[in-house]
Order: structure tokens, then sequence, then C-alpha cells
């Protein structure tokens, strides 16, 4: 993966896209290309999390983190949890000095109404860029799960994502647009 990193940067040295990694979006945080995440999509991530076990706010943005690959701000997580209290679908407490959350029913009985299908919620995207963002988000997530796999799986995925790749260029090749 490291090859791949290093191919890229000396690849397309100089290109604007390449000079701080790969340009708007890859990174830390959920800005850039994609924006940000939409008000609803912090809330269900926020329950999904406290589902597992209460937590304070910055074991939640931990948690996200980890899961999810992008690192929420105290300032969409913090305002999401007093909205999800103010409805009563989390309460909090005072332990140790910090404010923990905990799910409560109602915010249970949200999450499992919420759509099964994650690729339910890219459909709902009215922004065909925030569509492409989305299954970007998704392809990287696959590719990157079959890192730690043997070196017949990881060629595999990685012929699947040459083709991919040409096929995009292809694409933008023939685009009149």
């Amino acid at each position: 993966m490291k090859q791949f990193f290093e191919h890229a940067r000396d690849h397309h040295e100089g290109h604007r896209h390449f000079r701080h990694g790969f340009g708007h979006g890859f990174g830390r945080g959920m800005g850039g290309w994609g924006g940000r995440a939409r008000r609803g999509d912090v809330k269900f991530l926020v329950l999904e999390v406290l589902a597992e076990g209460p937590r304070h706010g910055y074991e939640i943005i931990g948690a996200i983190e980890e899961r999810r690959g992008f690192r929420p701000s105290p300032g969409s997580i913090y305002p999401t949890l007093q909205m999800l209290e103010d409805g009563g679908f989390v309460t909090s407490a005072e332990v140790d000095g910090k404010r923990v959350y905990t799910i409560a029913a109602s915010g249970r009985e949200l999450l499992a109404n919420r759509a099964a299908d994650p690729d339910a919620d890219s459909e709902d995207a009215p922004d065909p860029r925030r569509q492409l963002w989305m299954s970007m988000g998704k392809l990287a997530g696959a590719a990157a799960s079959a890192r730690d796999t043997d070196e017949a799986t990881l060629a595999r995925v990685r012929a699947i994502l040459d083709r991919a790749r040409k096929e995009i260029y292809g694409i933008l090749a023939t685009d009149e647009a």
C-alpha cells in the first residue's frame, strides 16, 4: 500500500490535486469535495455508537472515526447529542466529571426504523457529486478490508481496481461535457 501512495505522489508530483495528498475531501474530517454529513446522518451515527453502550462525547467521536474513516467535529456531535437528548432519544449523566450519554428506548426504536440497507442513503442524496463521493467511500472501504488477506486475494482486488480506474478514464476521455 505504501508503494501505491509513493507511486501516486511521484507520478502526479506538481499536479494541483496531488500537492497535499489526494486533493479535496481525502484525509481528516468530512469536509472537502464530499461536503459535510447531513444532519440526519450524524444523528444515526451517534445512535449506532450509543447502542453499544454509554459513552462521553469524545468516545463517540473516536468510535465514529474508527468505524467510518472520518472524524466528525465536536461542533457537529455535541449539538446533535443535545438535540437527541431534548427529543428523549438519549439521556445523559455526569460520571467522573464527564457527561456520559446513553441511548433511550425511543432512540433504539428510531435506529431500528432506519433503512437497513446502507446504500439506501445514497438514493436520497440529490447531488450526483455527493452520490459519487459516497460510492468512492464504499469502494475504498471494501478495498481497504482486503489489506490483511493473502497475496492472491490482493492481486484480484488490485486487478478489479485497475479495471475500474481504466473504465473511468475511458468514460472521461469520451465525455464531451
